[in-house]
């Protein structure tokens, strides 16, 4: 059984749902700035030799070379 702190939360999201008929727009907002947070970062990190190492160990790729001009256009 969840906890009353859970049933809480769904109960404020559902009257916030309700009360503003934009909040997709928020939403798609956030997640998008998240992404856009995570591209910057990868860029910055993989103009370096050290950082193309980190973020091919990160996503699990094992042809390093195949993938060396992909990871410097970031």
């Amino acid at each position: 059984m969840r906890d009353l702190t859970h049933d809480g939360f769904i109960e404020r999201w559902a009257e916030f749902v309700k009360n503003n008929p934009k909040w997709k727009e928020h939403q798609t907002n956030f997640i998008n700035s998240q992404y856009d947070k995570l591209y910057r970062f990868l860029k910055e990190l993989s103009k370096t030799k050290e950082g193309q190492k980190k973020i091919a160990e990160i996503y699990g790729i094992k042809n390093v070379k195949g993938y060396s001009k992909l990871l410097k256009d970031l």
